[in-house]
């Protein structure tokens, strides 16, 4: 199957601008037959927000809200599956850092993720995730979804992989500059796809790094973006390469695995 990221500059706050160059975008790579298509954190909104009414004024609940749907008939129009992250007020209005998921005609709105490890002055606006991580089965593969800095955190990818994840999407705001080496290890130590999108440009003195890539299970930088500009990536995988856990006929990553020593 045909994988892909958008990786592209939001506009702060502006969510007509932001949908309209998400559209375009994720045309381009559906032109190239991609089927599952990932999309930056809070790709709808920007990022560096002062204040939480700023966030309060954008942010929507899920799946009834603006973006939700637009992102419902962008994955309908081009036969896609789409995972892109977006702030949502829930309905007593808190705000979570969000994710969704959404697929073609028969599919529409499939489920959502909600940061668990928020980042910097996030914790400022948004409360942290109480989904948990979940597995989302697209039925040519299964996605898990985590957010930006959870990749920080080496139990979040794991969590995916164990609950069964052939790829991970990972919609991002990059700002540190340790993801784009650390992600390809993350793929290795759990043998599974990892698409991380990432955006550009700089936000009230805030500098985004870009480099969004896909990597492979064998730790192997399919494919890598610029750090400044816009653009859609691309590229095929063998998704069976996920499902097959040995690195030899003796180990099994995950049937070698002894979590009766890990407990602390």
């Amino acid at each position: 199957m045909k994988v892909g990221f958008v990786q592209m500059k939001p506009k702060l706050l502006d969510l007509n601008a932001n949908l309209s160059k998400a559209e375009k975008l994720i045309k381009e790579a559906a032109n190239q037959g991609v089927k599952l298509i990932v999309l930056p954190e809070l790709f709808d909104t920007g990022y560096n927000f002062e204040t939480k009414e700023e966030v309060e004024g954008i942010a929507q609940q899920i799946p009834d809200g603006e973006t939700t749907q637009f992102l419902v008939e962008q994955a309908r129009e081009h036969e896609a599956f789409i995972v892109a992250g977006t702030a949502e007020k829930d309905e007593r209005g808190r705000l979570y850092n969000s994710a969704v998921i959404v697929g073609p005609i028969g599919w529409g709105y499939i489920g959502k993720y909600r940061k668990i490890h928020l980042f910097y002055r996030e914790k400022l606006f948004f409360e942290p995730g109480n989904l948990g991580f979940h597995v989302f089965n697209i039925g040519m593969a299964k996605v898990g979804i985590m957010i930006c800095f959870d990749w920080f955190f080496p139990e979040s990818m794991r969590t995916l992989a164990l609950k069964g994840a052939d790829i991970v999407a990972h919609p991002a705001n990059l700002v540190l500059p340790y993801a784009p080496r650390a992600m390809p290890i993350r793929s290795l130590e759990n043998r599974v796809f990892s698409i991380t999108a990432n955006r550009i440009g700089e936000e009230r003195g805030l500098r985004f790094i870009g480099m969004s890539q896909i990597n492979s299970p064998r730790a192997e930088i399919l494919l890598r973006a610029s750090k400044d500009k816009e653009e859609v990536g691309v590229v095929e995988i063998n998704v069976e390469e996920a499902r097959n856990k040995k690195l030899n006929e003796f180990n099994d990553l995950f049937r070698d695995r002894r979590p009766e020593y890990y407990a602390l």
